[in-house]
């Protein structure tokens, strides 16, 4: 086992499989898992079910590992997309905390990796977290790393029917990052369909399956990431 890495909101595991099969030992946690392991290449991919929303229990994860080499985060973002923007007004009329409370989310992610001293990033669409927490260290479009992804495997393995080979799509995505974390050279690939993916219009809806894959790490980004700052 090479060392050990940490997925916060991750439910689809994907971000952390480049880590898994060179030999990381991958813990993703969230609260749809049920508790369940899978042997990627010559690591383990460890689902668990967490209520990251809950101080105490980011402290149980601190308190069960003793050292992390990477940590990546995907805190929910329905509350500060400027996609739901139009649905803002409602919310904030039941809680007026609401866009603070997303936002504490986030920066816990944040906290916890400073904890463990380990390199990490927080990933989100567009949102409200560049004024209520800060500036984005980083912007991409996962087109932008598609070269990462050998043609041979282009395909998509699980949602070729949603996910465009390569990942030749565009969706602006903003990267808050810290601790050492390496930010990947770009590789792209060519993108016939800037603004408007396929993939987003298939996507569309609020179904649990649907969410899920919006906010699956593209395969580009998570092997680029990887190869910048795995070993």
């Amino acid at each position: 086992m090479k060392g050990t890495v940490i997925s916060l909101y991750d439910y689809t595991g994907e971000a952390v499989r480049p880590w898994a099969e060179a030999g990381y030992d991958c813990f993703c946690y969230d609260i749809q898992h049920e508790g369940h392991f899978e042997t990627v290449g010559n690591g383990k991919i460890f689902y668990l079910p967490a209520d990251l929303h809950d101080p105490r229990v980011l402290d149980d994860i601190y308190n069960d590992h003793e050292k992390v080499d990477f940590l990546m985060a995907f805190p929910v973002c329905t509350d500060l997309a400027v996609s739901g923007a139009a649905h803002f007004a409602k919310k904030r009329a039941k809680n007026p905390r609401f866009q603070d409370e997303a936002t504490e989310y986030a920066k816990m992610c944040a906290n916890l990796a400073d904890r463990f001293g380990c390199p990490f990033y927080v990933e989100n669409p567009v949102s409200r977290l560049s004024t209520l927490w800060r500036k984005p260290d980083y912007t991409l479009h996962p087109f932008e790393f598609g070269e990462y992804i050998p043609i041979e495997e282009a395909t998509h393995p699980k949602w070729a029917e949603y996910i465009a080979p390569r990942d030749a799509y565009s969706k602006l995505t903003c990267i808050w990052s810290g601790n050492g974390f390496i930010f990947p050279l770009k590789k792209p690939v060519e993108c016939n369909s800037f603004g408007s993916s396929t993939q987003h219009r298939k996507l569309g809806g609020k179904s649990l399956k649907t969410k899920n894959i919006r906010s699956a790490t593209p395969r580009g980004f998570a092997r680029a990431v990887f190869s910048s700052n795995g070993s």
